[in-house]
């Protein structure tokens, strides 16, 4: 995942990384945010979309959810 100028990321990029880890998406009522679950830890987290600029913070903590 590229981590753009002052520690922001894309919501694609962070959303094709968790595709690639197994993650799937569970619901995405047309809102700002997609319900992802994860069959590493079996947890459900919310992941917003879209979204250009994600805070660094965020991103971790929803790739902590993951588990990856």
């Amino acid at each position: 995942m590229k981590v753009r100028l002052g520690g922001y990321t894309k919501s694609t990029d962070l959303i094709k990384e968790l595709a690639a880890a197994g993650c799937e998406c569970k619901r995405h009522n047309g809102g700002s945010h997609q319900i992802w679950w994860s069959p590493i830890t079996g947890k459900t987290f919310p992941v917003p979309h879209p979204k250009k600029d994600l805070p660094l913070g965020t991103v971790k903590s929803i790739k902590k959810m993951a588990g990856i």
